[in-house]
């Protein structure tokens, strides 16, 4: 059985590793001064090396070499034990498989042995973020105070789940995803080592499906070498199941020319062609991302040939930065969803349909609903009794209620020019007809018997309301208390949270519309929260309940004399 090309390849000594110059450097001087920790956890992507990292510290804090600085020598009897994988010293546990706390009690039983072999037991726990909390606790005091011969190497690609008390007793590395140049030299490097024939574009191709990962990389080649033909950019997009670049460009050209149609065709034909729906979409983002780059100024950061980039600039300037940013974002939300979705084609045409779609300018603010009215003489303006003024907007409240129950119209009877002692006279204010005939005629707003007839007709009130918004009628369901205070209804609710909400969306607004409906009288509205064990503070009293002297009289005090 052939061994895959990321084992055979795997480096083995520290100049091999590339794009982690940043950890290597310091690992390599601590081998070098005698520094070595105790503890080490080495965060970032998959297939960035740490794993390989943490062998080759095993292999240097173990070999034989006399200078500390040629140390991994991969010469020595301990490098080659490592390299073929029968070193006692070192273990590598699996968290993802042993994460209960049994299995790290029995390391931490038996990590008091001796080394067998080396100067150091190395135990290498890979996606560590796995362990139970329980594990963890368990972890900590070993991790903390391990003895003289033992080293952990924690490696995780999910640093942020580790415990922030393991994080303290640990030396941290960050490692980094690898440049798609750094790829592309290493894929040159092992296709010549293993006599394959690759094309430079084709090697270029599977970099940047690697997104950073040289191990996905160098499996991708491992893949493609199995065809036991020469390596094309061709052949690579049918393995791979990507999109020739061409169709991508294409289907921009379209978004650009608002053609649903064809960029709905060429969305098809890859798809015929065996194109993978989330590789097309994460090809159309990286593209798009990159003409971000080069609208942005920032072209520097974009590697790609001298055509590509021309192209790519033709299409910075077309786009507004706007609609850029508009596609670029749909077509990564179809990129993360399209794994999920049962048909997965359609993300990508919705994605299309919302990119070539015009947007609709904001709606005009609402014009005057009679603008008549509004152009009235005064005169004429003071002898009909409108209970707001006509150019102000209609809230959303009263929208609803218009539309739900529209008021049946009034016959306006022809006003005629009338003499001016005529005028002058005062005339009568008529009260709108309501919905209830028989209780029309309320008295006036704010007295003793206002606040008796809403009681009386609470129920009525909440039932029209509830026919607008259930859940208004639910907030005043949960009213505790129904008072007058100074021509105002107070609304009494035994939370603030009740409050708030009564006093959102209108519903305060639409309250006041169903009781004017109801009684023929519009009264201002108030939501306060109720006192302690449900008292109310008489309105009589003229104290503030927000007050020092209301606040007095909810924690049991009595005014016994009044000034």
């Amino acid at each position: 059985m052939s061994q895959a090309f990321y084992r055979k390849w795997r480096p083995r000594l520290w100049d091999q590793v590339v794009g982690q110059e940043h950890v290597i450097h310091t690992l390599q001087n601590a081998i070098r001064a005698g520094r070595v920790g105790h503890a080490y956890l080495f965060g970032g992507p998959r297939g960035t090396g740490k794993t390989t990292t943490a062998r080759l510290l095993a292999k240097a804090v173990n070999c034989l070499a006399e200078d500390p600085a040629n140390r991994p020598c991969d010469q020595c009897e301990h490098c080659k034990a490592v390299n073929e994988g029968r070193f006692l010293d070192l273990i590598e546990i699996d968290a993802a498989s042993n994460t209960s706390v049994d299995d790290v009690r029995d390391l931490r039983d038996k990590i008091n042995f001796s080394p067998s072999q080396g100067r150091y037991k190395v135990y290498i726990i890979d996606e560590v973020h796995m362990l139970s909390t329980a594990a963890f606790n368990a972890l900590l005091k070993t991790l903390e105070e391990p003895p003289a011969h033992a080293i952990f190497i924690l490696a995780t690609t999910e640093i942020h789940k580790i415990p922030t008390t393991v994080l303290s007793r640990c030396q941290r590395h960050e490692f980094r995803r690898i440049p798609v140049q750094v790829i592309v030299g290493v894929l040159k490097q092992i296709a010549d080592n293993e006599g394959l024939q690759v094309e430079d574009a084709a090697l270029t191709l599977i970099a940047r499906q690697a997104t950073g990962a040289l191990r996905d990389a160098i499996s991708l080649l491992d893949q493609l070498a199995s065809t036991g033909s020469q390596i094309t950019l061709e052949m690579a997009h049918t393995v791979l199941g990507t999109a020739t670049s061409q169709r991508v460009v294409d289907l921009i050209d379209q978004i650009l020319a608002r053609n649903a149609g064809a960029g709905l065709d060429t969305i098809h034909q890859a798809l015929d062609t065996g194109t993978d729906a989330r590789q097309f979409a994460r090809q159309v983002v990286d593209y798009l991302r990159q003409v971000m780059l080069i609208r942005l100024g920032s072209g520097d950061q974009v590697d790609v040939t001298a055509e590509m980039r021309a192209q790519m600039a033709k299409h910075a300037s077309a786009f507004e930065m706007d609609h850029l940013l508009d596609v670029l974002r749909l077509f990564n939300q179809a990129a993360n969803e399209v794994r999920v979705g049962w048909q997965p084609g359609l993300l990508l045409e919705l994605a299309v349909a919302e990119a070539v779609e015009e947007k609709r300018a904001p709606a005009a603010p609402p014009v005057e609903s009679r603008p008549a009215q509004a152009s009235a003489p005064a005169a004429a303006s003071t002898k009909a009794p409108p209970a707001r003024p006509a150019a102000a907007p209609q809230s959303e409240s009263e929208t609803l209620f218009q539309e739900a129950t529209p008021e049946p119209a009034r016959p306006q009877p022809e006003r005629r020019p009338q003499p001016a002692a005529q005028q002058a006279a005062p005339a009568r204010k008529e009260p709108e007809p309501a919905a209830q005939p028989a209780e029309s005629a309320g008295p006036p707003a704010g007295g003793e018997n206002t606040l008796n007839l809403i009681l009386k007709n609470w129920d009525k009130i909440r039932q029209v309301v509830k026919q607008r918004r259930g859940q208004t009628e639910g907030l005043l369901n949960s009213c505790k208390s129904i008072t007058m205070r100074n021509g105002v209804l107070v609304l009494g609710f035994a939370s603030e949270v009740l409050k708030e909400k009564m006093e959102m969306a209108d519903n305060v607004r639409l309250t006041q519309l169903a009781i004017a409906r109801v009684i023929g009288a519009e009264i201002p509205i108030t939501c306060v929260v109720m006192q302690a064990k449900g008292k109310t503070i008489p309105a009589d009293l003229g104290v503030d309940a927000d007050g020092m002297v209301g606040t007095a009289l909810d924690l049991g005090a009595k005014i016994v004399k009044k000034e």
